[in-house]
């Protein structure tokens, strides 16, 4: 007999709620999509039915894509304008399309990791405690 059946799923670790994250997927059960567009999340999970209204990932994720990004486009241009000095328009160039790749291409999955980690520790809202008691 299936001794599973009619029982909780297993709360998944860490490492798989990350991993679910950053492909996209739903926090609870892994399988169902998270967006119904590129950044715009869908109203719920098409597989297990959680309703994604929990989830608020506000500015964190553009915050860790800017400060990646700038430390790479920063760094790369440092270096090529030391060793080449190439004239202003070459570095527009050459750095506009790198900024346009750090930083589109990771913010979908950031922002799925964001949530799924939000997700696995229960985050809620902040509460002031009454410390008259």
């Amino acid at each position: 007999m299936n001794e599973t059946a009619g029982t909780p799923e297993a709360q998944p670790t860490v490492l798989q709620s990350a991993l679910r994250g950053l492909a996209c997927k739903c926090p609870r059960c892994g399988d169902g999509k998270l967006y119904a567009g590129f950044l715009t999340l869908a109203p719920s999970c098409n597989r297990c039915g959680l309703d994604y209204a929990f989830i608020d990932a506000g500015d964190g994720p553009a915050i860790f894509i800017i400060m990646l990004a700038g430390a790479i486009v920063v760094g790369c241009a440092l270096v090529v304008e030391v060793k080449y000095q190439p004239p202003f328009w070459l570095h527009a160039v050459l750095w506009f399309p790198l900024i346009l790749a750090t930083t589109l291409l990771p913010l979908r999955s950031m922002k799925s990791l964001l949530i799924a980690l939000q997700f696995h520790h229960k985050a809620a809202p902040g509460r002031l405690i009454d410390r008259t008691k």
